[in-house]
């Protein structure tokens, strides 16, 4: 059941890849953190370590997923390069910081400040002018400093908390003019540095205190991470045709009630 669940929920990762940018770390890492609790007694390393190991294996399954999201929509001609290149760079060095930080605190902070900015970023769009709105469809660029600023923010949230690059990037590319196709084809390349920043710190740092066992490398979950590789694939085959085909207002609907939906599963119990 365990490893069913992980490949339902991969193909799930991949939809919300491609339709939201979210790398698929809003739905992995509820999963992961669930199901990482039930499988092992909370005394136990791997338990102690749960929220850690959701986030890693969520960062690490992200660089296949964005990875070929990117490459589908580069391969299309519906990435604007000039738009997501000044981000990039910053968005490394915020992830690093990211996930130093990370590792530095316990789970249950991580858990905390997860369900805390899932909350502050549904009461920012719905309650914030520009997001739920049908938009121009036009972008007005940000200054260098802006996206030198954003980008380490972009960096840093998404990696301490293992999601994708959406998490600021669709905001705040939807308040200057971008539709919600465009917002959520800009947030996977967004995510691939902070992805690939990301879990090379969680594998480096984890080798230096005890081992996980068999079965990881750092505090990533190698059979898992595979899964949701395998499934994530499935799942960005299955929703690459429907993503010019959403009305825009019922897509920035959808984006909400599903950051909604996960903030909910990270307060149960």
């Amino acid at each position: 059941m365990f490893w069913f669940l992980l490949a339902a929920f991969g193909i799930i990762s991949g939809v919300t890849t491609v339709l939201f940018g979210f790398g698929g770390g809003f739905v992995a890492v509820p999963l992961l953190f669930a199901l990482t609790t039930l499988s092992y007694p909370p005394g136990s390393l791997i338990g102690q370590s749960a929220m850690h190991i959701a986030v890693a294996t969520s960062t690490a399954a992200m660089m296949f997923g964005a990875g070929l999201a990117t490459f589908k929509r580069h391969r299309e001609g519906k990435l604007q390069w000039g738009i997501i290149r000044p981000l990039l760079i910053p968005v490394a060095i915020g992830a690093i910081a990211g996930a130093l930080l990370a590792v530095a605190v316990s789970g249950a902070w991580i858990q905390w400040v997860f369900v805390a900015y899932l909350g502050i970023t549904v009461l920012d769009n719905v309650l914030r002018p520009g997001f739920m709105h049908k938009s121009t469809g036009h972008f007005r660029p940000m200054s260098p400093r802006a996206n030198i600023v954003i980008g380490l923010g972009i960096g840093l949230i998404a990696a301490f908390l293992g999601v994708g690059g959406s998490v600021l990037s669709v905001p705040v590319m939807r308040r200057r003019g971008a539709s919600m196709a465009q917002a959520s084809a800009l947030a996977n390349p967004v995510s691939l540095p902070m992805a690939v920043a990301g879990s090379l710190v969680y594998v480096v740092l984890a080798w230096q205190g005890k081992s996980l066992g068999s079965g990881f490398v750092g505090y990533i979950n190698l059979p898992a991470l595979s899964l949701l590789i395998a499934g994530s694939w499935c799942g960005i085959r299955l929703a690459a045709p429907l993503l010019h085909k959403i009305p825009d207002v019922v897509y920035a609907r959808m984006y909400i009630l599903l950051l909604v939906l996960m903030f909910f599963v990270m307060l149960a119990p």
